[in-house]
């Protein structure tokens, strides 16, 4: 996928590390607000990241040749499909990069026959969270509370009504 000069593509093994930089880069910010496990739940180590392509997509998201977004996916049953991973580095927040990348997901979603695409998120991640309800997700009361003791709510949107 290309516009604005941003371009899509899968993950490969060797983007791994590249991969557990950006996510520990874009969540440095806030790592005063997790506790010390939930943020390094939230920015896995490259092994990790090379498990998660293992079990789903992984794509990373370019700008000008340099990596600056990621999000990963699994499924979760035969109909819903769990986003994870998600990132975008503070320097090229504002781009539509996150726009672009949760489009690739929904794409793939229902290219797939998923009926429904959920993420889980912490309170204080203010544009994560305006980000995905511009994009059609709303908060629901099901999944983790939290993340090794950081507040964690769910989010979900159905694929079949998606218009975005």
């Amino acid at each position: 996928m290309k516009g604005n000069q941003i371009e899509i593509r899968l993950a490969v093994p060797s983007d791994a590390t590249d991969i557990a930089a950006l996510l520990h880069d874009s969540f440095l910010e806030y790592e005063m607000l997790y506790t010390p496990e939930g943020f390094r739940a939230t920015t896995p180590d490259s092994e990790v990241i090379q498990q998660r392509m293992n079990e789903g997509p992984v794509w990373i998201a370019s700008l000008d040749e340099k990596i600056v977004g990621t999000v990963a996916i699994v499924a979760e049953s035969a109909d819903s499909l769990y986003i994870r991973g998600m990132a975008v580095l503070p320097s090229a927040r504002g781009k539509a990069i996150g726009k672009a990348m949760l489009t690739q997901v929904e794409d793939y979603a229902r290219k797939y026959g998923f009926k429904r695409m959920f993420l889980s998120t912490t309170p204080f991640l203010d544009r994560a969270i305006a980000l995905y309800e511009y994009f059609g997700f709303c908060r629901t009361a099901d999944g983790s509370h939290d993340l090794f003791g950081t507040p964690l709510f769910t989010m979900e949107k159905s694929v079949s009504s998606a218009t975005n």
